[in-house]
């Protein structure tokens, strides 16, 4: 299927799920996350949720990172083309941009070099790990400066598609995605 398609497919079946399914679905890939062999790092990039949009609640993952003492860092978009990355703190106030996401006022700036873990937000991503957002491009931009072999997770309240059509040498294949029942590994390493 083509990205554009998908969009419509996998924003539909977003909006079509209830309060509680949204909660059980977004717990359930939290839990799994803690499967992943990832607690070895310090850095851990994650998105907070467009409530808007139904995505995924991350306040579960955040709580766990939070609870291992790891750094979380947040991100903020800084221009229609750039992200800026901030180190949550217990002073860390948010605002919701015009794209109604939620991101820091202000903080503790985070190089991307530092960061070893990317929880990723997507719309569908399939079997060959291959993802699709929105379609802002914000992620792969993100990505191209990170390092090499930073840890890229989706997480998805649905399961893979055989194939995206249309994907461009700029997208940025994940490393893992986790949903509800199954957690994918693309790793060739």
């Amino acid at each position: 299927m083509l990205k554009k398609d998908l969009r419509i497919k996998y924003s539909l079946l977003r909006s079509s799920l209830s309060t509680q399914e949204l909660s059980s679905k977004s717990i359930a890939i939290a839990n799994s996350v803690l499967q992943l062999p990832i607690w070895n790092n310090q850095y851990f990039h994650i998105f907070l949720p467009i409530e808007q949009k139904t995505e995924i609640d991350t306040e579960g993952i955040i709580s766990i990172l939070l609870g291992l003492d790891k750094n979380v860092i947040v991100p903020k978009v800084i221009s229609p083309t750039q992200l800026e990355h901030f180190l949550l703190t217990d002073n860390t106030k948010f605002t919701t941009n015009n794209l109604n996401i939620p991101e820091p006022v202000d903080g503790i700036t985070i190089e991307t070099s530092k960061l070893d873990v990317i929880f990723i937000p997507l719309l569908a991503f399939d079997e060959s790990g291959n993802r699709i957002g929105y379609g802002k491009g914000y992620y792969d931009r993100f990505l191209k400066n990170c390092r090499k072999d930073v840890i890229k997770i989706g997480l998805s309240f649905f399961e893979a598609e055989e194939k995206i059509d249309d994907i461009a040498p700029t997208d940025i294949p994940l490393d893992y995605c986790v949903t509800p029942y199954k957690t994918y590994s693309f790793r060739t390493s």
